[in-house]
């Protein structure tokens, strides 16, 4: 059933040359993969402040995660973090996972908080500790052949906090050696997304401080290893989207870590504190979207950890609003966008794309989730469900807090 309101944005779409019902098929294959770490207690380097019905294991982690799913059709992955995540049986937590519709995304190996990597890991210049960061990346990607997740995903604190603390050159080529001898045990069909990252907890020089260093390495590699964008890994005034159209013309973007920053890397709500930027973002990715001539495949992953925000309700608002950005960047029109560029016409190119970042998406957005057999309106859906008051009930006690988000208190 059609409301006036999504009617009447249609019809303003199509006078665009915009096929609506292509970009509401689009629309429903949007794939949000939402992170274990988002629904389990955890802190910053000043406190923990604890939820009641948190998740406190990996099982209860997938319960909130397919819940998400289920009031937004689009997040059918959860990506897990090693070992916060650790089981016995990775079978039987497949078997889990899928019997409540979901699957097990990416793999993130944790080469930051034991007390051995204090001075680095891969690139740490003990031999011994270089070698249980290699062992572990490569248990996980044991536990991908386990799971069937496609998807290694690696994130490295390495780098130094003093002018000579370390040997730049020798730190690179360690840290290439690493990842080569993890890559020969990929999997076929798998990549190894490469996170970069320009400063902490190493605030004089990081390994992989960005795209260019994440790119050189992702090169040298080969095929499956691909550049990972995290939003919050820049510097102020950075142009994220002008990285992304470079490395989608590479064919090295691999996947995005979804957030947002203020000041450093702060993980907050994606879309919360600049919504035009992720919409010049998700422009410059549906452009290579609709363009035949371009191959990618990109993980669209989110990376927050919600410590003041309901957990489950903030999962549920980022993958909406990564949807409402989506859904602009789409009804771009693209042939007058690419008249005005190819003339010149300077205002003109800008004017269309603020008018379809200022277009208000919701009821476009409101009638595809009917049309998937959802509530238009998912937040209030949860919220409606009752799913928070059951697991606070089920879920009494709390679990040993076993990590701090990559901010160890001192």
């Amino acid at each position: 059933m059609m409301n006036a309101r999504y009617e009447l944005l249609a019809e303003e779409i199509e006078t665009q040359g915009i096929d609506v019902e292509d970009v509401k098929d689009r629309i429903k294959r949007q794939h949000i993969e939402t992170p274990s770490w988002g629904y389990g207690d955890s802190g910053t380097r000043f406190g923990v402040f604890r939820q009641p019905g948190a998740a406190r294991n990996v099982y209860e982690k997938l319960q909130d995660a397919a819940t998400v799913h289920k009031h937004t059709g689009i997040a059918p992955t959860v990506a897990l973090h090693i070992p916060w995540d650790e089981v016995e049986d990775w079978q039987k937590l497949s078997e889990y996972a899928k019997g409540l519709g979901i699957g097990i995304g990416a793999i993130n190996p944790n080469l930051f908080q034991d007390e051995v990597y204090k001075l680095g890991s891969v690139c740490n210049t003990d031999a011994a500790i270089r070698r249980q960061a290699v062992d572990h990346i490569l248990e996980c990607v044991d536990i991908m052949k386990k799971t069937g997740s496609k998807i290694l995903s690696i994130w490295l604190a390495d780098g130094t906090n003093f002018p000579g603390q370390g040997d730049f050159r020798k730190r690179k080529r360690w840290l290439y050696e690493s990842f080569e001898e993890v890559y020969k045990a990929l999997p076929d069909g798998s990549r190894m997304l490469i996170e970069y990252k320009f400063f902490e907890p190493a605030f004089y020089h990081t390994d992989l401080a960005d795209w260019g260093s994440a790119y050189v390495m992702a090169t040298k590699l080969g095929e499956q290893a691909q550049v990972l964008i995290d939003l919050g890994h820049h510097a102020p005034g950075t142009n994220i989207e002008f990285i992304v159209a470079w490395l989608i013309d590479e064919g090295k973007l691999g996947g995005f870590h979804f957030n947002c920053r203020k000041y450093a890397d702060d993980d907050l709500t994606v879309g919360s504190m600049n919504p035009q930027e992720l919409f010049l973002i998700y422009n410059e990715l549906v452009a290579a979207e609709l363009d035949p001539n371009v191959e990618a495949d990109i993980a669209y992953m989110i990376d927050q950890s919600h410590n003041l925000k309901p957990k489950i309700e903030a999962s549920i608002q980022s993958v909406c609003n990564l949807q409402q950005a989506y859904t602009k960047a789409l009804i771009v029109n693209r042939n007058a966008l690419a008249e005005a560029q190819n003339t010149g016409m300077i205002i003109e190119a800008e004017e269309i794309l603020k008018r379809a970042y200022n277009t208000d998406v919701r009821p476009l957005l409101e009638q595809v989730r009917v049309e998937m057999g959802l509530d238009p309106n998912p937040l209030r859906a949860f919220r409606n469900s009752g799913y928070m008051g059951k697991v606070r009930k089920e879920r009494v006690g709390i679990a040993p807090l076993r990590y701090r988000r990559r901010r160890p208190c001192s």
